[in-house]
């Protein structure tokens, strides 16, 4: 079934497969999406670790009677931020192989 030329071509296979794996990573890694919320009201850049870099906020928003509105802002400008983080792994691994499809509720926590 299996021979010495089917074992080592795929152990080749399985070697770029883990590289191009590494690459992906590296490139998600130093991406920067900005998710944004209030029709730009609030922003929040983060980076492909899912780490907040920035969070600018219009001083518009600056009153203590639009406390809970502001942080509201936030945490949608987060999820935006984060979302867009996670379809640009779903992009990165889709090109990896195309031959292969990923299933569509697949999370890319990498």
């Amino acid at each position: 079934m299996f021979n010495n030329n089917n074992v080592s071509e795929f152990m080749k296979k399985a070697q770029q497969i883990q590289e191009k794996m590494q690459e992906i990573q590296k490139s998600i890694n130093i991406i920067k999406v900005q998710g944004e919320s209030g029709a730009g009201l609030v922003k929040v850049m983060m980076n492909g670790q899912h780490h907040c870099i920035k969070i600018e906020i219009d001083d518009s928003l600056l009153k203590l009677s639009e406390k809970n509105i502001l942080e509201d802002l936030i945490t949608a400008a987060f999820n935006d931020a984060n979302r867009k983080i996670n379809e640009e792994k779903k992009n990165k691994m889709s090109n990896m192989n195309p031959g292969m499809p990923l299933p569509k509720d697949i999370n890319f926590m990498i």
